[in-house]
């Protein structure tokens, strides 16, 4: 394209690398420039609307006026290139590389296990390095703000948090009574009498390791851009684009003649409201106006009335700015800095005291406490006449009810609610602060309304069982080995399917989505897509070679779509924008049928998948003749994003002779990607070469539909006969995919008056959406877990998926136990409040002990699960802090805690044999080196980390001769899904068998050499014609399940688990804060207890998310509403509990597994639910205090705003209510 004449030259640094840009397009954001233009491909695409922070980098700025260099951390996804004239951009592979040298802040990530999947750690990075380029010896307290806009779906951020501590410039523990020793290394705290002598180990890395840091050794910011900054101050930017124009002035007057000249002119500084206007909203700006370079607005200075800030200046500039204003002034001067700063979240729980006439406060409620839009915000401000109780002025503004802040100045008088109330308290409080003698105390029990919550910084311990001391040195089985990938992920250096580099030729493939959730296809009008420049063809079902999908489910909508986010067609382009302009004109017509969207509907039309699943023991009827009450009830659990952090992504190759293709796919299930591929292109499966490097996070949101998003991009490079990639963006992702299972239960429950439980009758209901995909096996699973941890004499368990007309719902982490898991722990909870007894004493004793037999009839051994309840309540503490919270809640009013423990049954693996086959395939090369390759996928959990330490062991070689290349079909045929937590034992059995037998060849050559080296015995084994190359196979745990007669042994074995957590809980808000959980978990012999523990972490913070903050918004019509981290919200570091622990129990074997192992890869999830009981408990003690029903139905996720309603006082009574019927609503419960 030729440059317009009045386009001036963009100018700026990347990595110290000159960039000049003749014809800058506006619309070309920083990220793409990055990735495409320059191949940095270290910086991630996560969300692309600047919500997760994947996309991290520094940005450094010279400032002719004050002299200063600037850093700070971007979201390059929303910058705009043209807005980084004169800036040094940093990003990942600027800070360090293996090629170089490894930056200090990647080398303790790394080995601090602060990685797993990978996707996200260059944003943690990059905005760690921002912070340390800024304060060389931060607080914690800076630490942790600093990664507030990260989200990380993977580690639940302890690690995270543990590898930056070490640069903090303070203590990093509590430094108990001053003695420089922490609380948690006390023999009180959380030991017990089973550590001692059993080789107990506590950290998961060495410090001492940790190479210095050293800011010298950084980039310097380069002079020619502070030249630059001097020479350019008064000089009016140009960037003409293809579509828009981008004025940067460079005076005050200018832009206000810009503005007349163009009123409809975005003025943009961040980018972080029009970009995602432009983004999500399809908003095209022809002129964009970009303030930064005028001094007026950048310029901060004291007045006699407070401070003048530039309109231009960041958030964090302006936090810094407070901090230090509020530092220097008296406090009656700054008042309105600490209520914004309270808005910024700096200075959270710190308390606002009013020492003077003037009062003001500002108050927020978010789904999470922080990087979240508010759910509802108000600043309040009240002046007295100066000695009186006269109010002069009052001033009340709310805001996130709508898209306008609202003065309620004329009606503030009649104004009243919980934010109200907080700021009355607060003027009172500060008036008897001014005048003891003039005003009243207020009452004690109102003073924990003026308290907010302290963040603190995560600290855990993490204690697992040491290896035995016989083991050989060189032995890394039992050991907590980094991460294979982990420095590899810190340095951006890891290879995802989307950092492939673009193969010749190579088109660009998006989707044309159905808007209706069922309706007849009356036409596809493609006309208009063809003419946007760049579109190459549209790719529809006649397209479709062989078979479109499976029987079960279409890859193009044929005839009728099923659901909003059915693929219909596909746009090939050029490039990937002008292939989403072309999806955007294509023009569908439909004609609308009625669809079914709840459980409910569901049921009443009969509209289910499969058959009814039943198991059945005891006698049922009898057992609640025997019962001295029964009691029933229902509860709604609603469904759960992925939110894994790359994006699903396929790139196809076609080879060019043969009908052969490569096809790249971020997938959990290879085999499957290559079946359909074949199947749809009519060929045999050996034309189909699936490679899978890595995958960025999967949780069971890669298992079935990458299989079809690789048919649409083969069938569209089939007919195009050129490479086509196929990325989603991350609001596609979330619609199509599917979710976790709404759940909807029904129970009844027969108990006797000492807590006994005696009868249960269960019905079961999940929303399966529109095909089977995996919920046939998902309520079977639910239906044979949900026990949990309790003998029921007489039990009846009934579960029916409910076909419905919303994206068909998936296999995710824990596998319909999380729901079936909540909804047991439910019912017991309600036996314990309707006979008076603690909940933990009827857990108790209704709980599994000794050798018992499940209800569909499979024996197990529950020895482990009391004990980890026994170790759990012990290491907890928890009868000493239930005691504690209990005086607590007397004391306070507005303000309760709550503390819960909550056992687990899990378990492993598949009611189907075949399921656990794996096989594996390994070379030893004549210098000595080891290729290993196996069916498993790396989808974070640490699987080829794990094959290495197999493989180690087994050959007897250091891990640094081994290497773990891919995934793929060429290599191992017929691989399983890497799922259902046993894919590193599988996997590791079958890398066992290959190695064994490899050893077993070498060793007739090393019995007549023992004294030699590796490399001499391979050589020797080469001359001698021995094969250097071995198969590895593993068939499988036998299980089996027999539906008709409701018996089984439907899993190889049991895992066991308890979690204790207390919480805190804000009555006027439905705030609450996870104070601390303590896991005792049973994971027998740890392969890797780093990895092992990371699992268990990031499980249970998934869990947490799940059970309490995580909300999927349908709309009437089947839409879905939550598509991004702007409108869902996944926990972040300000969810994880201020004190988290996890213990392994020691000294316990599961014999059937590699190395007495298990897998705990989900078992995290459920116990996150003790968070959610935990604040049940506080609710409870609420409600008992107000004298309100102790009996009450919570439905998951706990929301702040189900926690306000339930905590029900007169503010809420003040509500108007609706009569349903008489309105429509705005979303609607699936579940």
């Amino acid at each position: 394209m030729a440059c317009p004449p009045q386009s001036d030259e963009l100018i700026f640094f990347v990595n110290g690398r000159k960039m000049m840009e003749s014809c800058a397009d506006p619309e070309e954001e920083l990220l793409s420039y990055l990735r495409k233009g320059l191949r940095l491909t270290g910086t991630k695409k996560g969300c692309g609307i600047g919500g997760c922070g994947a996309c991290t980098v520094m940005i450094s700025t010279y400032d002719p006026v004050s002299k200063k260099i600037l850093h700070y951390p971007a979201n390059s996804c929303l910058l705009p290139i043209c807005s980084l004239h004169g800036a040094a951009v940093t990003t990942v592979e600027g800070v360090g590389s293996t090629k170089t040298r490894i930056h200090p802040i990647q080398e303790r990530l790394a080995k601090c296990h602060g990685s797993q999947c990978g996707f996200c750690t260059p944003g943690m990075v990059m905005s760690m390095y921002a912070l340390l380029r800024n304060h060389p010896e931060p607080s914690m307290e800076q630490i942790t703000a600093a990664l507030d806009g990260n989200l990380c779906r993977c580690t639940g951020y302890r690690p995270i948090i543990e590898s930056y501590k070490s640069f903090a410039g303070e203590p990093t523990c509590c430094q108990l009574r001053g003695t420089g020793q922490c609380c948690l290394d006390q023999e009180g705290g959380v030991s017990s009498s089973s550590d001692r002598g059993d080789r107990m180990r506590s950290g998961l890395c060495n410090p001492e390791e940790f190479q210095p840091a050293d800011p010298s050794q950084e980039f310097i910011f380069p002079p020619e851009l502070m030249r630059m900054a001097q020479e350019q101050q008064g000089r009016t930017l140009v960037f003409q684009g293809e579509r828009t124009t981008w004025i940067s002035p460079a005076s005050l007057w200018e832009l206000l003649e810009l503005k007349t000249k163009y009123p409809k002119a975005p003025v943009v500084v961040g980018n972080t409201s029009a970009g995602l206007d432009m983004k999500l909203g399809g908003v095209h700006h022809p002129v964009i106006l970009h303030p930064n370079r005028i001094p007026e607005l950048r310029i901060v200075s004291n007045t006699n009335n407070g401070l003048m800030i530039g309109a231009a200046c960041r958030l964090a500039q302006l936090r810094d700015i407070l901090m230090k204003a509020v530092s220097g002034l008296p406090e009656e001067k700054t008042k309105i800095f600490y209520a914004l700063l309270q808005q910024l979240r700096t200075l959270a729980g710190e308390q606002i005291r009013s020492l003077a006439d003037d009062f003001v406060s500002a108050f927020r409620q978010a789904e999470r406490r922080k990087n979240a839009l508010s759910i509802v915000n108000s600043a309040m401000r009240v002046l007295f006449k100066p000695g009186t109780n006269i109010i002069m002025d009052l001033n009340i503004l709310y805001g996130g009810i709508s898209s306008t802040t609202v003065s309620a100045r004329k009606s503030c008088q009649k104004l009243i609610g919980s934010f109200l109330f907080k700021f009355y308290l607060e003027v009172l409080h500060g008036l008897k602060m001014m005048d003891p003698s003039k005003y009243p105390d207020l009452p004690k029990k109102y003073m924990s309304a003026l308290r907010n919550f302290e963040c603190r910084p995560p600290q855990g311990r993490q204690v697992y069982q040491d290896v035995d001391p016989g083991q050989p040195p060189q032995d890394p089985v039992g050991h907590p080995i980094m991460h294979q990938s982990g420095v590899k992920h810190a340095t951006g250096e890891a290879v995802y399917c989307d950092d492939m580099h673009p193969v010749d030729g190579e088109l660009s493939l998006a989707v044309v989505k159905s808007s209706k959730a069922h309706a007849k296809i009356v036409s596809i009008d493609a006309s208009e897509a063809f003419k946007v420049p760049g579109v190459v063809d549209v790719v529809t079902a006649s397209d479709v070679p062989g078979e479109n999908g499976t029987k079960n489910e279409k890859a193009f909508a044929g005839e009728e779509v099923i659901c909003v986010g059915q693929i219909i067609c596909a746009v090939v382009a050029e490039s990937d924008i002008q292939a989403k302009r072309g999806a955007e004109k294509v023009k569908i017509q439909y004609e609308e049928l009625e669809p079914i969207l709840t459980i409910e509907d569901a049921i009443r039309h009969n509209s289910y998948i499969g058959k009814e699943k039943k198991v059945e023991k005891g006698n049922i009827e009898k057992g609640f003749n025997s019962a001295d009450e029964i009691i029933e009830g229902k509860m709604h659990i609603g469904g759960q994003e992925h939110f894994y952090l790359e994006p699903n992504s396929v790139l196809v190759v076609p080879r060019g002779e043969d009908n052969e293709m490569d096809v790249y796919s971020s997938t959990q299930y290879s085999s499957n990607v290559q079946e359909l591929v074949a199947s749809a292109l009519d060929v045999q499966s050996n034309k189909i070469m699936c490679h899978t490097k890595r995958v960025g996070g999967a949780f069971g949101g890669k298992v079935t539909k990458p299989s079809y998003f690789a048919v649409i991009a083969a069938v569209a490079a089939n007919k195009t006969g050129r490479p086509v990639r196929f990325i989603l963006e991350r609001h596609d992702d979330m619609l199509i995919v599917g979710n976790r299972h709404p759940f909807f239960g029904k129970y009844k429950v027969g108990f006797m008056n000492d807590g006994r439980i005696v009868a249960a009758d269960i019905q079961a209901y999940v929303n399966a959406g529109c095909t089977p995909d995996e919920s046939e096996m998902v309520i079977e699973f639910i239906v044979l877990k949900m026990d949990n941890a309790y003998k029921i004499p007489n039990f009846r368990v009934r579960g029916r998926a409910c076909k419905t007309h919303l994206p068909s719902n998936t296999a995710f982490r824990g596998f319909g136990f999380p729901q079936s898991g909540l909804f047991a722990e439910t019912w017991v909870t309600a036996v314990a409040t309707q006979t008076g007894l603690p909940p933990e004493k009827v857990r108790d004793m209704n709980m599994y002990e000794g050798v018992n037999v499940t209800p569909f009839k499979e024996q197990f051994d529950a020895t482990n699960l009391r004990k980890c309840w026994t170790e759990c309540l012990e290491k907890s503490e928890y009868y000493s802090r239930k005691t504690a919270a209990e005086e607590f809640n007397k004391q306070n009013y507005w303000k309760k805690k709550g503390i819960a423990i909550i056992p687990m049954k899990f378990t492993a693996g598949f009611n189907m044999t075949f399921y656990h086959q794996a096989a594996a395939l390994v070379h030893i090369y004549t210098d000595g080196s080891v290729l290993v390759t196996h069916g498993g996928v790396e989808l974070g959990q640490g699987i080829h980390t794990k094959m290495l330490q197999v493989a180690s062991r087994e050959l007897k070689v250091p891990l640094s001769y081994i290497h773990l290349c891919e995934t793929s079909t060429t290599t191992v045929p017929n691989a399983l899904v890497t799922a259902g937590s046993i894919g590193s034992e599988t996997n590791g059995k079958a890398v066992q068998d290959a190695c064994q037998i490899l050893r077993k060849r070498l060793e007739p050559i090393i019995q007549k050499n023992p004294e030699g080296k590796w490399e001499d015995w391979i050589k020797e084994a080469h001359q001698g014609s021995i094969s250097l190359s071995a198969t590895g196979y593993f068939k499988g745990y036998v299980t089996y399940m027999n539906w008709e007669k409701g018996e089984g042994h439907a899993f190889p074995y049991f895992i066991f688990g308890v979690a204790c957590s207390e919480v805190e809980i804000d009555c006027l808000t439905g705030d609450h804060k996870n104070i601390r959980t303590d896991l005792v978990m049973d994971a027998c012999f740890s392969i890797n207890p780093a990895v092992d523990i990371g699992q268990i972490e990031g499980g249970f913070i998934q869990g947490v998310g799940l059970f309490t903050m995580e909300e999927i918004k349908v709309s009437p019509e089947g839409e879905q509403y939550t598509l991004g981290p702007d409108t869902y919200k996944i926990p972040a570091v300000c969810d994880v509990p201020e004190q988290f622990n996890v213990y392994l129990l020691p000294n316990t074997q599961n014999p059937i597994a590699i190395y007495s192992s298990k897998g705990i890869g989900e078992a995290g999830v459920f116990l996150g639910s003790s968070v959610f009981f935990a604040i049940r408990d506080a609710i409870a003690s609420v409600r008992k205090e107000r004298g309100l029903p102790e009996n009450f139905t919570l439905n998951s996720p706990l929301t702040t705003e189900r926690i306000r309603m339930v905590c029900a006082d007169d503010f809420t009574e003040m509500i108007p209510r609706d009569k349903p019927g008489t309105y429509k609503p705005w979303d609607i419960e699936v579940a």
